[in-house]
This record gives structure tokens, C-alpha cells and sequence, in this order.
């Protein structure tokens, strides 16, 4: 199958390399020169685990990348996968997906094959009828018998999303027809996973309710802990004795600093505004929200309470991805951390084991080191805010601080005595 995927970003560049993994010929539309660049050179831009195999085995072959839209009337199916970033009320932006759908639009003006365009962006419910289908329709100059409508939402984790794009837990296609699904469906047809066919809102409204859902589950294990170390008990005990029953399951239960990254916070908030705008009271998902934006500051509280005034002390910061396996910082519970050590004028001396140059770039002016040791070397105190798995292996280095307060923002320590933020 002849696949175009719009956007070379995350889930643009994942999704592209694991359809040429699959066989199929794959191009992506990516508008930055450096981006489209680097892919075609088998170097993807981002970090994710296996991606740079993949690409270096389809580059060339089965995968390109290019910084046009020449040549997509030729594809059978064409993926939309351009970012939906959160504007000042937190509604989602959808000026990318517009401006996508229009060049499609007009890309496929002259062709008088039959394709589909899919939407696997983000978006609120309603967004591929009311956005997606009327600019590629007004720009082709064609109606939607000749020109199908998808929408295939994404259920990807960051540092796992290849093995998740290869064995999904299920594949959810929303479609204006069957003609159209049935050509996404041709797409997966290698995947061995159940396929969920539902309406275009539906299939919108599914990957939302999925990562609010998530959300909930983290902010409730959240306020539990609160809870818990207030009256001396483990939480993650507590967890542990509630995952085993099946109708909650184990995962998205540890309590900790709470979540960050591009989806959860983002997705959260265009939820409730959605849920606002047509005359609802998002009560919950408010409070999933509220829970969220308290976590990081009660880490600092706790750091107070061990070594008194923050002005001028040490402080020694591991882990600055908002999860293990990635380099990505976006909404990271460690920025509302530092900005507020800053605030008190701490002396922040930070480590990542990959991070560091994306969190570089809203913190230039931190003390960045290349190891766990350097960074702990006469430190007041450690918080360790990523569960980064050679953390669990620390135990000499922690020697080297001045005093030995190690706060975990996420539980991973095994080897030396701590606290957590909520346990």
C-alpha cells in the first residue's frame, strides 16, 4: 500500500516507520528542512526506543521523508498526524490540522483515484467533520465519494511506542464509510489485534476518554498517597493490594510527583473546555487537573521540612524527562519543581540521561552534569523526579553528597533509605 503521513514529528515519524516495517512504501510530508533531513539521513530527530533501527533498515527503500506535498496523489491512504498543541485557555489548537487539510486538499485536485485521508492527530470530537472534510473537499474540488474520511487515533508510550504501534492493544478506526475503513483496516492487516469500527466522533471522543481515563487513575493514586503519608502508610502497598483485583488492573497506579508529557495535561484540559463549551461541569476531570498541578510543590514542602532554609543550598536534581526512556521535557513535573527551587534561590546541580539538552532549552543556566556522581558531589540534598531504571542501581554515589536527604519524586531507589512525596 502507498501510505503518506503528514507531520514528522512523534507520532508522525513512529507511525511512518512502522508502516515501512510492515511493507508498505511511506512518505513523509515534513515542512522542516532539518527534520526531513535528518530522517532521510536514518537519524530520527527524536529519541524512542528501536525507531533508529527501523529507519535505517527502511530509508531509502521503503521510507522517505520530503518538505512538500508532490507526489501524495498517488498515495491510497494518507495520515494526518501534525500537532494539536493547547492554546492560552487550553483548548486545542487546530490551526496545523487546518492548514494540513487544505494542502491535501489541494495536492489531490487532480487525481481521479479513491482516497483516504485519516486523521490520527488528537482532536476534539467533531474536528474531522467540521475542520478535515470540508477543506479537503473545498481545495480538491471533489466530493466525498471520491476522497474517503478516517479518523485513527493513536494509543502510543513515549519509549514503548514501537512495540505499542506493533502489538496494539487494539485498533479503533472511525470512519464516514465502509469503503474507507476498509482501507485502514488493509493498512494493520499484519497486526493481530481487535478492531474497533465507530463514527468519526466517536473514534475522537475514544482516544480523549482513553487518556483522561489514565489521568484519573494517576491523580487518585495521587491524593491516596496524600493520605497515606500523612497516617505512615506505604501507598505503594496499598496499590499493590488494590491492582490485583481485575477490574482496576495495576497500571497508572504509582503515586508520585503526578504526570506530564505531550498528552495527559494537554489532552485533559481541551476535554474540559469541550465539556464547558457545550454546557457541561467537568467537575472531575477538574480536579484530575487540580491534583496534578500540586504534586511537584509538595516535594519542596517536604525538602523544607528536612533541611530547613533552601536559599543557597545544593540541591542536587535527578531525572528532568516527564518519564523514563525519552528526552522529551514537555510539561515534565521537574520544571514546576525547579521554578520553584529557583525561586528560592536554591543551587540547582542537574543530571538526565538523556534530557539534558532539551531541558536546556528553559533552563540555560543551570549546573547540567554528565553523571549521577558529579551531579550528587557536595549536595544539601537530592530529589530524584524521573524513575529512570539506573536510579534503582544508586547507592555509593549518594556518599558524595554533604548531607544525606534523598526525596523521591517517583519510587525507583532500592539501595539507599528514603522518603517519597507521598510515601
Amino acid at each position: 500500500m502507498r501510505i503518506s503521513v503528514i507531520g514528522g514529528g512523534y507520532v508522525g515519524l513512529v507511525t511512518a516507520a512502522c508502516f515501512a516495517e510492515l511493507g508498505h512504501d511511506v512518505r513523509i510530508i515534513e515542512i522542516d528542512k532539518r527534520k526531513a533531513e535528518q530522517i532521510n539521513a536514518g537519524k530520527p530527530p527524536i529519541y524512542e526506543d528501536k525507531l533508529e533501527g527501523i529507519l535505517k533498515q527502511s530509508i531509502g527503500k521503503r521510507l522517505s521523508a520530503q518538505c512538500n506535498y508532490d507526489g501524495i496523489n498517488d498515495s491510497d491512504l494518507i495520515f494526518i498526524c501534525v500537532g494539536t498543541p493547547p492554546q492560552d485557555d487550553g483548548s486545542a489548537d487546530l490551526r496545523y490540522i487546518l492548514s494540513a487539510a487544505e494542502s491535501i486538499g489541494s495536492a489531490l485536485s487532480g487525481s481521479d483515484s479513491f482516497h483516504v485521508v485519516t486523521v490520527k492527530s488528537t482532536v476534539p470530537p467533531g474536528t474531522t467533520e467540521s475542520v478535515v472534510v470540508p477543506a479537503v473537499l473545498r481545495k480538491s474540488g471533489k466530493f466525498s465519494g471520491i476522497i474517503g474520511f478516517c479518523m485513527n487515533p493513536e494509543f502510543l508510550r513515549e519509549g514503548k511506542a514501537i512495540d505499542d504501534f506493533m502489538h496494539p492493544d487494539r485498533i479503533v478506526i472511525g470512519g464516514q464509510s465502509d469503503k474507507a475503513i476498509d482501507v485502514v483496516k488493509n493498512a494493520y492487516e499484519k497486526l493481530d489485534a481487535p478492531i474497533i469500527t465507530t463514527s468519526l466522533k466517536a473514534a475522537e471522543m475514544i482516544k480523549y476518554t482513553s487518556n483522561a481515563f489514565l489521568a484519573t487513575k494517576i491523580s487518585f493514586s495521587n491524593e491516596i498517597g496524600n493520605i497515606c503519608k500523612r497516617i505512615g502508610i506505604d501507598v505503594y502497598d496499598v496499590m499493590k493490594g488494590i491492582g490485583y483485583d481485575h477490574r482496576i488492573n495495576p497500571y497508572f497506579l504509582n503515586a508520585g510527583l503526578g504526570f506530564g508529557g505531550s498528552c495527559f495535561p494537554k489532552d485533559v484540559m481541551a476535554l474540559i473546555r469541550l465539556a464547558e463549551r457545550n454546557g457541561e461541569e467537568p467537575i472531575l476531570l477538574r480536579s484530575v487537573i487540580d491534583v496534578n498541578e500540586h504534586q511537584p510543590g509538595r516535594i519542596v514542602k517536604i525538602l523544607y521540612e528536612r533541611i530547613g532554609e533552601i536559599k543557597g543550598k545544593k540541591i542536587a536534581v535527578l531525572g528532568l524527562a516527564f518519564k523514563d526512556n525519552t528526552d522529551d521535557v514537555r510539561d515534565s513535573r521537574s520544571i514546576p519543581v525547579i521554578e520553584e527551587l529557583l525561586q528560592k534561590e536554591a543551587n540547582i546541580s542537574a543530571y538526565d540521561p538523556m534530557a539534558t539538552e532539551t531541558m536546556k532549552k528553559i533552563f540555560p543556566d543551570l549546573s547540567y552534569h554528565s553523571s549521577v556522581g558529579d551531579a550528587l558531589e557536595g549536595a544539601d540534598a537530592c530529589l530524584v523526579l524521573t524513575e529512570w531504571p539506573e536510579f534503582s542501581r544508586l547507592k555509593d554515589e549518594f556518599n558524595r553528597m554533604k548531607n544525606p536527604v534523598v526525596i523521591e519524586g517517583r519510587k525507583i531507589l532500592s539501595g539507599f533509605g528514603t522518603e517519597g512525596v507521598c510515601w
